[in-house]
């Protein structure tokens, strides 16, 4: 079935349409109007599609999750949801918009009990750039730069809640339309740290600038914030082994951006 790897009581289960079709870039396969993703994580996935399916947040378009014909989540090990047209693009501030909303959004959710077992490279990373664990950061994968900014690291006195993480090239626009959400990577951080995470990634490879961080320092904690989300991406950088060049160069000059700030 055009190379498709989702079975065929996959699709039935789903109630897919048509011939399935890759979509460039991901995992995931297009039938018609809905959307099939291989789970990779099964609490993760059905937490996710709980929340997505009730979310409602104005000027957002959300990918909403389909329930099997049986009412379950996943069959197979692939989960499905609605097709949301639309493609990245460096529209920083519209994302940072959309993190924001977002976070706005998911606080009401209490804290995902997976997220204590998380033991991921991207969970490790976040772990080290609040200060929780001691893990040597590879000098050079950025662990010079981890060095010299830590040391600022003050005390963030804002709650902690669910937050959307990795929203950079993540969030479709379509046009004028609303951005769109197709997922989200959650963690359990002040608020404006998943917009400070969206940030440093649209300066270390969207393009934006110093005067893109300034713009956006009336959120609270903004520059410890910023410190925090440069931390977890040099940290995560060191852990992962098919780190590049071209990413650590774009990560020197997140960091230098941030260290303007504090």
């Amino acid at each position: 079935m055009s190379g498709s790897p989702v079975p065929q009581r996959v699709l039935n289960a789903f109630g897919a349409q048509g011939e399935p079709e890759k979509l460039p870039g991901s995992s995931a396969w297009r039938c018609a109007e809905l959307v099939l993703k291989p789970v990779t994580d099964k609490a993760r996935a059905v937490w996710l599609a709980n929340v997505l399916g009730r979310l409602v947040v104005p000027d957002l378009r959300i990918a909403r999750p389909v329930r099997a014909t049986d009412g379950r989540w996943i069959i197979g090990g692939w989960a499905a949801g609605r097709f949301l047209p639309g493609r990245p693009e460096h529209r920083h501030d519209e994302t940072m918009l959309a993190a924001l909303k977002l976070a706005q959004a998911t606080a009401r959710f209490p804290r995902p009990d997976f997220l204590g077992r998380r033991q991921g490279p991207d969970a490790l990373a976040d772990r080290i750039a609040w200060g929780e664990v001691d893990v040597p950061v590879e000098e050079r994968k950025g662990g010079r730069w981890f060095e010299v900014l830590a040391v600022a690291r003050r005390p963030v006195r804002l709650p902690d809640q669910v937050v959307p993480g990795d929203l950079f090239g993540a969030v479709l626009f379509d046009g004028s339309s609303p951005p769109g959400i197709l997922d989200f990577e959650p963690y359990y951080r002040p608020a404006e740290w998943g917009a400070a995470v969206a940030a440093v990634d649209a300066v270390a490879w969207g393009g934006a600038d110093l005067e893109f961080l300034r713009r956006w320092s009336h959120l609270p904690e903004w520059s410890q914030l910023l410190l925090r989300a440069v931390l977890f991406r040099l940290a995560g950088n060191s852990l992962n082994p098919r780190a590049t060049v071209s990413a650590l160069d774009g990560l020197r000059a997140a960091a230098a951006s941030v260290s303007e700030l504090l």
